[in-house]
């Protein structure tokens, strides 16, 4: 018997002017990543420059700089949990090609990275504690493996 297909519905919201992945590329990465999760999603992603990305995390974080990405779960009231709005991505491009960059990585599997690990924290993943850390990581690289993208953890 077949199983019916989950859903995923992406809003993508580029507020950047430096090139991007395509939208299909963003949205192969969310379901690969949101594969385990039987229920269909809704998130968005939000690409976005240096400015937006360092106000974002110093309002959210209490950190005064741009980071790669923030990731934003739905706080969903009880009597409402069955929609399925799993969250909001914030990617900070400049810093996601920087990053790439400075670190030798292909910036496709940066990319590819940072949504999948994104969206395992809409998930409740989390890299706190060690053992959440090597849950979440070890996952990473599983999933990025399926694309044939290196262990972005290895070290030269």
């Amino acid at each position: 018997m077949l199983g019916t297909a989950t859903v995923i519905e992406l809003d993508v919201q580029c507020a950047s002017n430096d090139a991007v992945p395509d939208e299909t590329d963003l949205r192969r990465w969310c379901e690969l990543a949101l594969r385990q999760r039987s229920a269909d999603s809704e998130l968005t992603i939000r690409l976005v420059d240096e400015a937006e990305g360092r106000e974002l995390n110093r309002t959210w974080r209490q950190k005064d700089y741009a980071t790669n990405v923030l990731s934003f779960p739905a706080d969903v009231p009880d009597e409402l949990l069955d929609i399925p709005l799993l969250g909001d991505l914030v990617i900070c491009v400049p810093v996601v090609e920087r990053e790439a960059a400075e670190q030798g990585k292909a910036p496709q599997a940066h990319w590819a990275h940072l949504v999948i690990h994104g969206c395992l924290h809409l998930l409740g993943y989390d890299h706190i504690d060690d053992d959440e850390a090597e849950e979440m990581e070890s996952l990473e690289r599983q999933l990025l493996a399926e694309l044939g993208h290196a262990d972005p953890y290895a070290t030269e």
